[in-house]
């Protein structure tokens, strides 16, 4: 498992002429990332041929070919490699021509270990970002006619209208529904709507962040300002700068820290933590969250102004319950989503199985269905996923007593649906060893045998066994 972790780190590849330079740079990165090293620009471009990098560190003075022609060679015929300049103070005006070519940053040679941790990190996040982002489009494209419709029912075609009309404009945007929704999908689709895909999309999730670090996590903060704050820290708005900020369970927000945010979003000022210094940012406000506004405004817990400056562009995500009609869609998406991902080749879903998923509740929504898949996907091995494959837990919704179908019949999947569950998830609990597992459900190791073949259990799971 470490081993495999270890192979997926991204990599980096350090050109760099200055042994010494090198070698301090593999040591600071080298825990976190991959590390490969070229001395000149023709062998690291060599390197890049060879090898999938994620992102270059980039002396400016090399022999032979120069920093900025190998910058230009990369960014020409690898768009997506992230690269970052080193330099010394009195190149910092070619490290800005550097910039305007398409590198993401640069550092100089004086550096602090962790400006340059950060530095990558970021860049690399980016990178990922963007990965996602053409994933989803390329997805998309697939599956919908014309430019894309997420979604068949009209109240989705009006979402992705709004969508399309909204992408250029600076108003914020406030995404309202249920938990597993799909909010942070559609925040990602406006962004990925605008003219200029390299600006920043950057997530803060304030349920997930601790009440006593949300203003530094927003705004920033310098080094001394409070117990802890070892070194300046650079808050989501400056990362955001002239991107798209997507503020997650708004409600989460503390009061106290309401009015700083709508100071930022209508005068475009922010003040790290420990600072006087107003700093300028221009950045656009994506807002989303799973709870009634106006009820946390009755409750006095959530700022009106706030909620109005917020709520510009409202778009409200119906649940999937709402919209049965592309659940299809949806669920061949993450099917050929999880095939890549576990090398699988599955084709797709039974009538039988796509009317079991279109009678769930769904109640965690479209998350919901993709764990699921991902579930169906991982286990599978037939070419057809179909109604025994889905787990009891979603199947008994399905069994409609007024349904004029044979019930001898539907009794039986039922029956084969649960004991096939009952009898894999023992598997898994007993860690795929069939006597213990025959134990636990009080059976003869050869009625579990006879089982296994009955109910195609043993196709599942013979790489486990």
């Amino acid at each position: 498992m470490k081993s495999h972790q270890k192979n997926n780190r991204p990599v980096i590849l350090l050109v760099e002429d200055d042994e010494t330079m090198g070698d301090t740079l593999e040591t600071i990165l080298k825990k976190n990332y991959r590390v490969i090293k070229a001395s000149d620009g023709e062998s690291g471009l060599e390197l890049v041929r060879k090898t999938e990098v994620n992102l270059i560190l980039l002396d400016i003075m090399l022999p032979g070919m120069d920093g900025l022609e190998v910058l230009k060679i990369i960014k020409d015929q690898y768009e997506d490699i992230e690269v970052i300049i080193i330099t010394v103070i009195k190149e910092i005006d070619t490290a800005v021509r550097a910039i305007k070519l398409g590198a993401y940053d640069y550092v100089t040679k004086d550096f602090d270990y962790d400006i340059v941790l950060n530095l990558v990190a970021r860049a690399i996040e980016k990178q990922e970002d963007k990965k996602k982002l053409l994933y989803f489009q390329s997805e998309m494209k697939q599956l919908f006619r014309k430019d894309f419709v997420f979604g068949t029912t009209e109240k989705m075609k009006e979402i992705y209208s709004t969508i399309q009309k909204v992408a250029n404009l600076q108003s914020t945007v406030l995404i309202t529904g249920e938990s597993g929704t799909g909010k942070e999908l559609i925040a990602r689709m406006i962004h990925g709507q605008t003219d200029d895909l390299s600006t920043p999309f950057v997530v803060a999730n304030l349920a997930a962040i601790p009440k006593e670090l949300v203003e530094s996590t927003l705004f920033g903060h310098e080094k001394g300002s409070f117990t802890g704050a070892h070194k300046q820290h650079i808050g989501k708005f400056e990362l955001a700068h002239k991107g798209t900020l997507f503020l997650d369970e708004i409600t989460e927000l503390p009061y106290d820290l309401q009015a700083k945010l709508l100071r930022a979003i209508q005068q475009g000022e922010i003040e790290r933590v420990g600072s006087k210094k107003v700093i300028h940012v221009d950045v656009r406000i994506i807002a989303a969250t799973n709870k009634g506004l106006k009820r946390a405004i009755e409750e006095g817990i959530f700022r009106e102004d706030l909620y109005y400056r917020l709520n510009v562009i409202p778009i409200n995500l119906p649940p999937l319950r709402e919209r049965t009609e592309d659940i299809p869609l949806l669920a061949d998406l993450f099917l050929k989503k999880y095939n890549q991902k576990f090398a699988k080749k599955i084709k797709g879903f039974d009538e039988s199985a796509l009317k079991a998923l279109a009678g769930c509740h769904w109640q965690g929504n479209i998350r919901e269905l993709e764990n699921l898949i991902e579930r169906l996907v991982a286990i599978g091995e037939r070419e057809i996923i179909s109604l025994e494959d889905i787990p009891l837990e979603y199947y008994v919704p399905f069994l409609d007593a007024n349904e004029e179908v044979s019930k001898e019949d539907m009794l039986k999947k039922a029956c084969m649906a649960f004991e096939r569950n009952l009898i894999l998830k023992t598997m898994e609990k007993a860690k795929w060893n069939r006597k213990k597992t025959a134990r636990i459900l009080g059976i003869p190791l050869s009625t579990l045998k006879y089982k296994m073949t009955q109910l195609n259990i043993y196709e599942t799971i013979r790489t486990k066994i």
